[in-house]
């Protein structure tokens, strides 16, 4: 990987529907060296893929909830069973096995109090390994982006 890949990563974080011929000028490549850069980033998995990022609160879902899950037991597979539990939840955008305070950290989001209660019902009170919960709720976003800088991968995450 070179720097006009990761300067093309960048920018394909910042909007990936961004006209070819753009991406071509920014990086100083053709739009052909840029399609086939492109490919490959995809190929080899460095981009898993490319998805709408959507206004939470125009589609009235507008609490966002970070939640500490302690489990009972936290052997390999109960750990695998309570991920993939919260991965099937509509509600649950992120997941994180966690060292630390609790074994998980999931970050939520629910129309209401009632929707977020339903959710822990489904994942939390009905679990015999789960041992407890922690929730706060996010009084406003200041700032939530994915984008992982491209400037730290090297040839050997690539090739």
């Amino acid at each position: 990987m070179d720097n006009k890949d990761r300067h093309l990563l960048d920018l394909l974080q910042q909007d990936a529907r961004q006209p070819l011929d753009r991406l071509a000028d920014a990086v100083s490549l053709s739009v052909p060296a840029v399609q086939r850069r492109i490919k490959k980033l995809r190929d080899t998995r460095v981009i898993k893929r490319e998805v709408a990022e959507v206004d939470a609160e125009a589609l009235n879902v507008p609490m966002t909830f970070i939640i500490f899950v302690e489990l009972e037991r936290d052997q390999g597979e109960q750990i695998d069973a309570f991920r993939r539990k919260a991965m099937a939840d509509d509600l649950v955008q992120q997941c994180y096995y966690v060292t630390g305070e609790g074994d998980f950290v999931l970050i939520s989001v629910a129309r209401d109090m009632n929707d977020f209660e339903a959710m822990t019902r489904r994942l939390f009170f009905n679990d015999p390994n789960i041992r407890g919960f922690r929730t706060s709720i996010a009084m406003g976003k200041s700032f939530r982006s994915l984008a992982v800088p491209a400037r730290y991968m090297n040839s050997d995450n690539y090739e």
